[in-house]
């Protein structure tokens, strides 16, 4: 396997190396390029930020769940390279030295480059930004304010370098676990339907950091550029199994904001930069934050193997906890839904506002026409072992009036529908208690009242 991209300006090939090997062993184990750290190894704190640049552009992403095969002719910038090559400060560092934005010094490379992605595309909200980077010494308050003050100042020339390289140097030769093309991936995984595909890693980088299984043979499948990419027609979107959840957050504001907000707080930056739609379906985990609200739009779940397609209802894939109707050799493609009026509202509850695991999620898409509910789909994440309708809530509250009394009476459904576990998160009687909440909360929120706590003022 000869893997080969452009290392802080300078160009690397690698031939002897193994598909788990991640970026982050690497750069400190063979290359000796410290700076970038190892603090969780699960892609939780940042530590491990570097930036990632491809046809698509820059992006932080966490190197300690990155493999080396999905770096195959992309650059890699690490803090090491992030000065200018006469050792000029990068705006970033100079405003951290400024701002006294550094104490320990551990989590600071990590700030430096989500920094600098932000500060080179342009991006002015950075508490988003840098809400995938974790530090206990500063109270994040000087280096917010180094952010916005390094935001004013001009994208170094040398920044600009990998991209004009990429350009230049954009033909590489295939790797034989990384097909280009979704036909090829066909092929390729009809024949091995044993290995593991490799989306973003942002779960499988975990089976080999924490599990410390060797999921081999993998097939990567980030050079598929035919499956990235959202599609919005006049009568449905039509959403690539590789966009990243970024990407997707970005194309789906206009027409669903309160699903692009909940995506908002789906993982880090770094985290949704890696991780993709169809990855987070194919894994099919229960407290997944994405199936409950395309399930609410009517979403439609397309399959491949080899030269075969199927389609179902998105909600029909989730068996049961760990087991999805999906056969050997074949794969996601894509997923699409409806073009519909918004009424969609997503709420997702955990413990912390960012990059935490959900206790529950739950997304509301209930139809009203002259003050009587005409259609009603309701979704679930953490309340059963696969994503879940609430089916008996949708039947009390259809052909009724849309009003208090009605919430009322459907809440009660919420017990036939669902049997929640009790674990860290919380309750089985918290999270029956909530999602009712939740119904009620969807309702006032339709009769404008305010309902967020981030509206909310003394």
């Amino acid at each position: 396997m000869k893997i080969r991209f452009l290392l802080n300006g300078e160009a690397v090939e690698m031939s002897e190396t193994t598909p788990t090997r991640t970026l982050l062993d690497w750069l400190r184990e063979t290359r000796g390029l410290n700076g970038t750290k190892e603090g969780c190894n699960e892609g939780d704190c940042g530590a491990c930020t570097v930036m990632v640049t491809d046809g698509t552009g820059a992006r932080a992403l966490n190197a300690c769940i990155l493999f080396l095969p999905q770096l195959h002719g992309k650059a890699v910038r690490t803090v090491e390279g992030i000065s200018g090559p006469e050792g000029q400060l990068h705006p970033v560092q100079q405003a951290m030295i400024d701002h006294h934005g550094s104490q320990c010094g551990f989590c600071t490379p990590g700030f430096i480059l989500s920094m600098a992605v932000a500060h080179l595309n342009g991006e002015r909200d950075h508490a988003t930004a840098l809400a995938g980077n974790l530090c206990r010494c500063t109270g994040y308050a000087p280096i917010l304010r180094a952010a916005q003050a390094a935001a004013e100042q001009p994208v170094p020339e040398w920044m600009v370098s990998d991209a004009a390289w990429l350009t230049k140097n954009n033909k590489v030769p295939a790797l034989p676990a990384s097909p280009e093309s979704a036909d090829a991936l066909a092929d390729l995984y009809a024949a091995h339907p044993e290995a593991t595909l490799v989306a973003g890693a942002t779960d499988v980088g975990l089976w080999v950091t924490k599990a410390l299984r060797e999921p081999e043979p993998m097939i990567f499948l980030n050079r598929c550029a035919d499956l990235r990419g959202v599609e919005i027609g006049e009568h449905e979107v039509r959403v690539g199994a590789m966009t990243d959840m970024n990407t997707f957050g970005a194309a789906i504001e206009a027409l669903h904001p309160s699903y692009a907000q909940m995506i908002r707080r789906y993982g880090s930056t770094q985290v949704r930069g890696a991780a993709t739609v169809g990855g987070n379906i194919a894994n099919g985990s229960p407290i997944g934050d994405n199936p409950p609200a395309l399930i609410a739009l009517d979403a439609v779940v397309h399959l491949r193997r080899g030269a075969e397609r199927r389609a179902m209802p998105l909600e029909a894939f989730f068996i049961a906890y760990g087991k999805q109707d999906r056969q050997p050799g074949e794969f996601v493609e894509a997923v699409s839904f409806p073009r519909q009026d918004d009424r969609l509202k997503c709420y997702k509850l955990s413990k912390r506002f960012d990059q935490d695991i959900s206790a529950l999620c739950g997304c509301f898409n209930v139809r009203v026409e002259d003050g009587i509910v005409t259609a009603a789909r309701i979704a679930f994440g953490g309340m059963a072992g696969v994503p879940q309708r609430a089916a008996h809530v949708e039947s009390a509250l259809l052909g009724q009036p849309w009003e208090g009394d009605t919430i009322r009476m459907a809440q009660a459904g919420f017990d036939d529908d669902f049997a929640p576990m009790s674990d860290m998160r919380a309750s089985a009687r918290y999270r029956l208690e909530t999602a009712r909440a939740m119904l009620e909360r969807y309702f006032a929120e339709d009769m404008g009242e305010m309902v967020s706590v981030l509206e909310v003022s003394a």
